[in-house]
């Protein structure tokens, strides 16, 4: 195996795993973390997901995440320059994938909405009604971030098969 294969190879299988891992870190808010917080009253639904927000502020959140992204990137690059590979597709999809899907949707549409969530006071009157509304867009945009992170693994694991 020649080095840039070699390399290649390395970068795949770290943006797999990455990718696969803030899947499944983004898969239970799907799934049941956001339909729990629905159940509850308005203002302890607002307070638990504020202090959530908080809380993901962690390198063992943020390592993954931002590594993913870099790990994709070097791996659209590295599939750039090997053009002629069978794997190239898989490559080029599964990295624009988790920067397309999960990375920049994380900054455009989930950070701004917790951001705006912060600002909330749980026990206003008008909490309620912007919760509801929250819950509905943060929770669909979550579901974008976690099929394209899921779907960027398998992209990526397939390639490193290949």
């Amino acid at each position: 195996m020649e080095t840039v294969d070699q390399i290649t190879f390395v970068l795949t299988l770290i943006a797999a795993l990455t990718c696969g891992l803030i899947g499944g870190i983004f898969y239970p808010f799907s799934t049941f973390v956001m339909k729990a917080l629905r159940r509850l009253p308005a203002d302890a639904g607002i307070a638990a997901m504020q202090t959530i927000n908080i809380t993901v502020i962690t390198p063992w959140f943020l390592a993954p995440f931002l590594l993913a992204a870099v790990a994709c990137i070097a791996v659209i690059a590295a599939a750039l320059l090997r053009w002629q590979e069978p794997d190239t597709l898989f490559l080029l999809g599964g990295g624009a994938l988790y920067l397309i899907g999960s990375f920049l949707v994380t900054f455009v549409f989930n950070i701004p909405r917790n951001e705006a969530l912060a600002s909330v006071v749980p026990t206003d009157t008008d909490s309620a009604t912007y919760w509801a509304e929250y819950l509905s867009s943060w929770t669909f945009w979550n579901h974008v971030r976690t099929a394209t992170a899921l779907a960027a693994a398998a992209l990526l694991i397939i390639a490193l098969v290949y």
